[in-house]
């Protein structure tokens, strides 16, 4: 007889999670929820036992467990969306790799949406447990989002969120190559709110986001919703040919008057790397777009799983 589904999930992208995820599950594991849960483990290319760990996690499951394993390395939010698409819970709740997401918050989060009816419920860390400079590029991202999504200003978007299956579906739906979930979701429900939750010290590893990483975050961020930059460029554009006309018109009168100062070959390659690496910069934003569009239509898939394990049904 095929069992009832669970009332929560639990999504948890893996990269090199060896040594982090086995106390995770069990953590998880050991939780009561009125209606079950699942665990939805998503191996995203990892190069170390991660598989192995969750081969043996899959056998020893006292609470159903899906381990899906992605063919290479496709990135976090490509590996959130496999999650959700085999998540069978009524809301899922993303949870991060190294431990430091607390499972226990993850109820809290759960119960503040059935009691709210909001569609997704961000946890909004009252002290993270981050590097500095990890820090500051998260608050770099939200700065960001608040101008190129459709969020309420200052509103703090986190991978620790609680989202309805309705959202899970619908921007799990979502089939490119470069996804960026936040931006979804924003684009499927405006029934967003967020609570207060603890963030923990690492318990294990490094982090796995690089500074290469949360710069491809924020393009995905800026790019993949909004044309913001493109206007912006435009503006940019506007600004450094009406200076160039001002430039040529003072330069124009000082000669009529007879006045001119003798510029030389230092001024003059000043000025054209001013303006030409202006335009390089504006080339690369509008060939950024392009090449995303083309990512998009030669259909580059945003993932391939290689395996699925299921255990404690």
């Amino acid at each position: 007889m095929a069992m009832a589904d669970p009332a929560l999930s639990f999504v948890i992208p893996l990269y090199n999670s060896a040594e982090t995820i086995g106390p995770l599950v069990k953590a998880i594991e050991a939780l009561v929820v009125e209606g079950g849960h699942e665990i939805v483990l998503v191996n995203d290319g990892s190069r170390d036992a991660t598989a192995a760990v969750c081969r043996k996690l899959v056998i020893e499951a006292r609470v159903p467990v899906i381990y899906l394993e992605h063919a290479r390395n496709y990135g976090e939010h490509n590996a959130v969306l496999t999650g959700w698409r085999r998540a069978r819970g009524a809301h899922i709740v993303n949870l991060d790799d190294d431990g430091q997401n607390p499972p226990g918050e993850g109820v809290r989060m759960w119960s503040h949406a059935r009691t709210t009816g909001l569609d997704v419920v961000f946890g909004h860390y009252a002290v993270k447990q981050h590097s500095a400079w990890r820090n500051a590029g998260s608050w770099f991202t939200n700065r960001m989002t608040d101008w190129a999504l459709d969020k309420p200003a200052g509103f703090y978007l986190s991978s620790f969120r609680c989202v309805s299956a309705f959202v899970a579906r619908e921007v799990a739906a979502h089939t490119g190559p470069l996804p960026y979930i936040d931006g979804l979701i924003l684009q499927v429900t405006q029934r967003i709110g967020s609570i207060e939750v603890r963030h923990e010290e690492r318990h294990a590893g490094t982090s796995g986001y690089t500074l290469r990483r949360l710069v491809r975050l924020w393009l995905s961020a800026w790019v993949n919703f909004s044309v913001l930059p493109l206007r912006l460029a435009t503006v940019l554009g506007l600004v450094m040919a009406v200076t160039g006309m001002v430039g040529f018109g003072v330069v124009l009168y000082l000669r009529l008057m007879d006045r001119g100062p003798q510029f030389g070959w230092g001024s003059l390659m000043a000025a054209l790397l001013v303006f030409s690496g202006t335009q390089l910069v504006l080339l690369g934003l509008i060939g950024e777009y392009i090449g995303r569009m083309f990512l998009a239509v030669s259909q580059r898939p945003q993932s391939v799983v290689r395996e699925v394990l299921r255990g404690g049904e």
